[in-house]
């Protein structure tokens, strides 16, 4: 694989964009737990997306069962939106308990159809204390990711995705405004996992979609996600052996800051996941980090490092 240069595609009409959307409940992690099975065909790392797959149904199942749990008041709502202030902010909402009981439905669950590598780690995430478990949540939240733990920080990050994804699709949270900071989740505060290029009644629109709670809010195509400029942003693709091009997922790099964040053409495939997509183009970001360019946000299902366990 070589990393080459793309032109930006060309915006499409459509309605005027709303400000942020909401992931739709039923069907977000059940999508994108098809979209791991699909992309793992033929997939130099297969069994790690068919895993994935696995870890994403369950998260879907969890989310359609999950308990009703605390929301800000309309008081609280009201006061994040003068002060621009995210509605459930990752980093100083108080968690309820039940991301814990995620995990360990998680864990208990993926046991049987884990890496024998991996089985250890699930085992003693089922067993960890209270106090244990909450200081690697902050971790996650934080985006403050130890090496050190790096095989049981994906499967924290999505217990937390569960719980937080439940608080921002209630209808209590609709209708939420974007924030100052174009880069930051309108609902949870967190960074976006990658861009993606809408389809249907949007078509053409630019959002960023939330690593943490799954919301989508829009931004203007060509402003780089990290620091708003526009003059020095261009766009890196795939590009294989034979001279054919990766097209659908695409790095959208800034010479001004000298980041980058995956866009997902998602007009291109409708079935197309910004989650499950970036996990299955890793190559695309190695070419990029030798290219200079740092990632402007986090995939928490992925994170590089020597297992403690």
């Amino acid at each position: 694989m070589n990393l080459t240069p793309a032109s930006p595609a060309a915006p499409q009409p459509g309605l005027e964009p709303a400000a942020v959307l909401q992931a739709a409940a039923a069907s977000v992690f059940a999508e994108r737990a098809a979209r791991f099975k699909r992309l793992a065909t033929a997939h130099p790392s297969g069994d790690y997306l068919v895993f994935l797959a696995h870890l994403s149904q369950i998260q879907h199942e969890l989310l359609q069962t999950h308990r009703v749990v605390a929301l800000p008041s309309s008081a609280q709502r009201e006061q994040a939106q003068q002060h621009g202030m995210p509605a459930i902010a990752a980093n100083g909402w108080q968690r309820d308990p039940v991301w814990r009981q995620h995990l360990a439905t998680l864990a208990k669950r993926l046991l049987p159809v884990a890496p024998e590598t991996l089985r250890p780690v699930l085992a003693a995430l089922i067993d960890a204390d209270t106090a244990e478990l909450e200081r690697l949540a902050d971790g996650v939240l934080r985006t403050e990711y130890d090496p050190a733990h790096s095989a049981r920080l994906p499967l924290v990050a999505a217990a937390l995705q569960v719980y937080w994804t439940w608080m921002a699709t209630r209808p209590e949270l609709a209708g939420l405004s974007r924030l100052d900071v174009p880069g930051v989740c309108p609902c949870c505060g967190s960074l976006p996992v990658a861009s993606v290029i809408q389809p249907g009644q949007y078509s053409g629109a630019r959002y960023l979609h939330c690593s943490l709670c799954n919301t989508e809010w829009n931004l203007v195509r060509a402003n780089c996600a990290s620091c708003g400029e526009t003059d020095k942003v261009s766009y890196r693709v795939l590009e294989s052996a034979d001279g054919s091009t990766h097209e659908l997922v695409r790095a959208e790099v800034c010479g001004d800051c000298r980041s980058y964040l995956k866009l997902v053409l998602r007009d291109k495939d409708t079935s197309a996941d910004p989650v499950a997509d970036d996990l299955a183009t890793l190559a695309l970001d190695i070419l990029v980090d030798e290219a200079g360019y740092l990632r402007s946000g986090p995939n928490p299902l992925f994170i590089p490092g020597n297992a403690d366990e």
